[in-house]
């Protein structure tokens, strides 16, 4: 029994970050790049969260570090920039907190397990609103308005024919329910008659617009017409009003694109990609194959298309414009959120279908004895 306990101790002590031996980086201080810290210019793409979760790590694991100050966004050097990972190649930083995709240089640094699950998504601006002024006409073709006027014009000549022809049936006075015997030749009738023909006209398009209204006369076959008139108006107004909710909410204006195959399909799009990234190393594989391949393409054949900085790609995305962005979608959140700040409007938005899932992780030096306890962290 006792033999038992003893082996469990020691399988639980030897678990979690009580020794050295697990824990790498307890009591160790790290020179760390995250290019979203505060001593770092404006204007640097990295993580906004990268600082929360190096706070979470350093408490976790029991290390501390300092900020590394760099002023490029570009993973590998190019041109006058010294690149990200030449930090860690030089041996000047231990971590770099960033969103680096896992597919790629992995044999020259280290990568954490996957951080972010994330999929690309295409940056468009708004579509202007306008106001939908077909909706009042839309929900019923051109045949069935037409079926609507002649009804209307059927319905006043039916109503009108049986005035004309049983005037007796009136009462003498608009203003008297007191019905009295006339004859159609009795002179006394005819301004009532007239009166209440301009009343049958706006009887019936009174029930046509919903606003109702009295029957001119008590007589059967009138009521009955009018009976008849307001069965069909309900149906039709019940019907118009179902189906006009529908043409009032549809945007007048559709989106730029839905998805990237609008990219390739259409002339006038111009497309920017984030320099250095997962999608811009697959458009510049001159093996590529499939969609990449296509808008590898499209940046060539289009001079007004490039790959540039994130700053200088979402700059391009502008009311009117033409233009897409396309980077990861957790990005293209912080873009909007940031312009919306600026501008006090709704100047951006995500295309409905995104392409591409990736994952991205931190990077540290080839062979670092800080990984597998990073991994560890994370995963706790």
């Amino acid at each position: 029994m006792y033999s038992l306990l003893l082996i469990l101790w020691l399988t639980i002590s030897n678990c979690g970050f009580s020794s050295t031996e697990f824990n790498s980086l307890n009591g160790r201080h790290l020179h760390v790049i995250w290019t979203k810290w505060s001593g770092n210019p404006k204007g640097l793409w990295g993580p906004l969260k990268g600082g929360v979760a190096l706070d979470f790590l350093s408490a976790r694991l029991n290390f501390t570090y300092e900020m590394i100050q760099v002023t490029e966004n570009n993973f590998v050097p190019q041109g006058n920039e010294k690149g990200l990972f030449r930090y860690l190649w030089d041996q000047e930083c231990d971590l770099l907190v960033h969103d680096v995709p896992s597919l790629f240089y992995r044999s020259r640094i280290d990568m954490t397990i996957p951080w972010i699950f994330t999929n690309y998504a295409l940056l468009i601006p708004v579509a202007g609103d306008t106001a939908n002024i077909n909706a009042a006409i839309k929900p019923f073709q051109w045949p069935v308005w037409w079926g609507l006027g002649i009804s209307i014009v059927c319905v006043m000549a039916v109503l009108t024919s049986l005035l004309l022809f049983f005037p007796h049936h009136l009462p003498a006075s608009l203003d008297s329910n007191r019905q009295v015997e006339t004859t159609r030749n009795n002179l006394g009738s005819l301004p009532v008659i007239k009166e209440l023909l301009g009343k049958q006209y706006l009887y019936v398009i009174g029930v046509i617009l919903s606003q109702g209204g009295l029957c001119m006369s008590k007589r059967l076959s009138i009521r009955l017409v009018a009976g008849v008139w307001c069965l069909a108006a309900f149906i039709f107004v019940q019907a118009y009003s179902s189906i006009l909710f529908t043409y009032v909410v549809t945007p007048v204006n559709l989106p730029l694109v839905n998805s990237v195959h609008d990219i390739v399909e259409r002339n006038d799009i111009r497309l920017f990609l984030n320099k250095g990234m997962a999608l811009d190393v697959f458009t510049s594989e001159p093996n590529g194959t499939g969609i990449f391949f296509k808008l590898g393409n499209k940046l060539k054949s289009f001079p007004n298309s490039g790959r540039c900085v994130l700053s200088e790609c979402a700059s391009q995305i502008t009311p009117g414009s033409r233009n897409v962005f396309a980077h990861a979608v957790n990005y293209l959140k912080d873009v909007i959120k940031e312009d919306f700040e600026k501008s006090g409007k709704c100047n951006l938005q995500i295309a409905k279908e995104g392409f591409m899932p990736i994952r991205v992780s931190f990077a540290l030096q080839h062979n670092s004895p800080y990984t597998k306890s990073i991994n560890k962290g994370k995963l706790g």
